[in-house]
């Protein structure tokens, strides 16, 4: 039982660390890079669409807004 216990407050430690992070992401990674090879919604760390364009340049990908990012806007 006594092992169980760090096991659980690891686990509490990394579920918050992950949520935590995924609502930090939302906010600062605004633009996906999209394309066949990217899936959806696509790479989404870019914090400006110059930053997005810029990778996607010379590829067949594109940007677009963060799916993420946009549902926090509408709240």
């Amino acid at each position: 039982m006594h092992r169980a216990v760090p096991m659980l407050a690891l686990l509490a430690t990394f579920l918050s660390v992950v949520f935590s992070g995924q609502a930090q992401s939302a906010q600062t990674d605004r633009y996906c890079l999209q394309g066949r090879s990217w899936g959806f919604p696509g790479n989404c760390q870019f914090a400006t669409r110059q930053q997005c364009l810029a990778a996607a340049s010379g590829t067949s990908a594109a940007c677009g807004l963060n799916p993420r990012y946009a549902a926090s806007r509408r709240r």
